[in-house]
This record gives structure tokens, C-alpha cells and sequence, in this order.
């Protein structure tokens, strides 16, 4: 039950780098409201890894532990539920609810991540997110030396073959469609022992979201144990862009070094703001975001 409508700070988004700003923040004794939906975007990730001191570990879990800790500081409190609109006012903001409720707050931070906008392949949604990889960062070291696919073409397909083959030289790559790879990048990866294959992609066969074939539209199938994709995305949250915040040329909420927007008293952090997706960026900038709204407020204050 939230006892007051007004706070400092309004944090939309309560996963990881929504939880290190209301840290930041909690610390700092400013009045804060969480707001989250607890739909984060890797809920079917099984483990999470390259965020030291946790690596391995389940993202639900790193995030309920977080949420406790975070819930210890008794000026941050928080509201389970959709923000379905952002208004400036003359004193800050109003962020209204699905429920109907209303607060208003002096700054907002936005750490609402993205939405992926998967492919119309029967099994991908599956195996997102567990045996379907888009970081190998994140997740390349459990399937190393595996034979691994990367769907992808043309510039982005070319790249993402080099990365990837960082971790596994027994790569293909799968086009989904006629190759725009250059002539030229064609024969570096064929160089390099990368096989092509330009058939339409049909299904993944699969169990409990790890992959086992790929099955092309002509019904040919390419045993995998891994895949790679950057499908689309886009914000997952539609009220920055209400309030007139800036959208870059990739899809994100563009910030300063600061976390700042353009447009005053908002701020941004996680994965709507960057293309290095992971629990340890996010909770970076997270934290970084709670601690520069503190002081913006201190100097407005003082």
C-alpha cells in the first residue's frame, strides 16, 4: 500500500538498473517510488553470467536478492503495476497507472529496457534467451567449441561471424534469404571455415528451449547446439518519447554522461539507453543515474 502520492524521484522499470538507482537513491534519503510490472525482458534467461560475484546465478534470483536489499531503506517503496502516461507539470511530473492511481514526482528515470521484436520462426520465442543467444559475453563461454549458427546478414552478419568466432570456429551462418554479403566478405569467412547457408529458415526443432535443428523451407536440417541473433527491438516503454525525449538512429533513448535526456528532470538507464545489453551495464548505469539525480537535486535545493 503506498501512503503518499508525492515523491523526489518516480523510477520507472524495477530490474536491475531500476533497483541500483533506488539504491543509490534510498542511500541518499530521497523519497522514491519504484514502479514495475516484474516482466523483466531475460525472464527466460536460466543463468546469468560476466557480472562478477554472481556469474552463474539465476536473473530472477540476482533481482529478488536486490529487491530486498533495496527494500531496506525505508524512503524507497514500491507500486507492482503498469505507468500507462507521463505528463511535465509545473513542479515535475505526473506518471499515472494502469490502475488509475497517480504520483507525481521532481525527476523520473526511465529504466524500462527494451522490447525484442522476435522473428516468426516457430521455436525462436522458445529458445530465446537460452539456447537462441544475442551476447557472447553474456552467454558464449557455456557453448564454446560448439557448432553454432548465427542468423544474420550482409555488414551485421559479416561481424557478428568474426565475434563469434572468437568462441567456436565450428560457425555457419544463416542468411534467412539471399546473401548481401560483398564478394569479398564471402570469401574471408569461407577462408576462415564459415559456412553459408542462404535457404529460408522454416523452424527450430527444439526441447525446453535448446535448440537441435534448424530446418530450412526446402526441409533440409543443420544440427546446432547454439544460435546467435539481434532481432529488432523497441522501447518497451512508450512514455519517454511522450514526454519528447530523443530516440537515436538504433531504437534508444539517447542520454548524456550524466543519464540526462533532453528533456529536464528526466532521466535514463539500462538497456533502453545502450546496445551492450547485461546485468552489469545495467546495474552500472543505474547506479551512476541514482547518484547524479542526488546531486541535481542537492544543487537545486541548496
Amino acid at each position: 500500500m503506498i501512503e503518499q502520492e508525492h515523491f523526489e524521484v518516480i523510477i520507472v522499470g524495477g530490474s536491475y538498473s531500476g533497483l541500483s538507482a533506488a539504491m543509490s537513491l534510498g542511500r541518499s534519503l530521497r523519497q522514491v517510488l519504484v514502479i514495475d510490472s516484474g516482466l523483466p525482458c531475460n525472464r527466460q534467461t536460466p543463468h546469468s553470467h560476466n557480472f562478477i560475484t554472481h556469474d552463474g546465478e539465476k536473473p530472477a534470483v540476482i533481482s529478488a536478492k536486490a529487491k530486498l536489499q533495496v527494500d531496506l531503506y525505508k524512503t524507497v517503496q514500491f507500486y507492482n503495476g503498469v505507468a500507462i502516461s507521463a505528463i511535465k507539470t509545473e513542479n515535475g511530473f505526473e506518471i499515472k497507472t494502469e490502475s488509475g492511481l497517480s504520483f507525481t514526482s521532481r525527476k523520473v528515470l526511465f529504466a524500462t529496457g527494451v522490447k525484442d521484436l522476435l522473428p516468426e520462426i516457430k521455436g525462436f520465442a522458445e529458445c530465446w534467451g537460452i539456447s537462441v543467444l544475442h551476447c557472447p559475453y553474456c552467454h558464449g563461454y557455456e557453448v564454446k567449441e560448439e557448432r553454432t549458427a548465427i542468423i544474420a546478414n550482409g555488414e551485421m552478419g559479416f561481424d557478428f561471424a568474426k565475434l563469434i568466432s572468437n568462441w567456436t570456429k565450428d560457425l555457419r551462418l544463416c542468411t534467412n534469404g539471399k546473401s548481401t554479403l560483398t564478394l569479398e566478405q564471402t570469401k574471408i569467412l569461407n577462408k576462415h571455415g564459415v559456412q553459408i547457408f542462404e535457404e529460408e529458415i522454416d523452424s527450430f526443432e527444439q526441447k525446453e528451449g535448446y535448440i537441435k535443428n534448424i530446418i530450412f523451407k526446402n526441409q533440409e536440417k543443420v544440427a546446432v547446439k547454439a544460435i546467435y541473433a539481434r532481432p529488432p527491438f523497441e522501447q518497451h516503454c512508450p512514455l519517454p518519447k511522450d514526454l519528447g525525449c530523443d530516440i537515436n538512429e538504433q531504437g534508444l533513448l539517447k542520454v548524456d554522461a550524466m543519464q540526462k535526456t533532453n528533456v529536464a528532470g528526466v532521466f535514463a538507464s539500462g538497456d533502453c539507453t545502450t546496445q551492450m545489453r547485461s546485468v552489469a551495464i545495467a546495474v552500472s548505469t543505474g547506479s551512476f543515474a541514482g547518484a547524479v539525480i542526488n546531486k541535481e537535486l542537492i544543487d537545486e535545493d541548496f
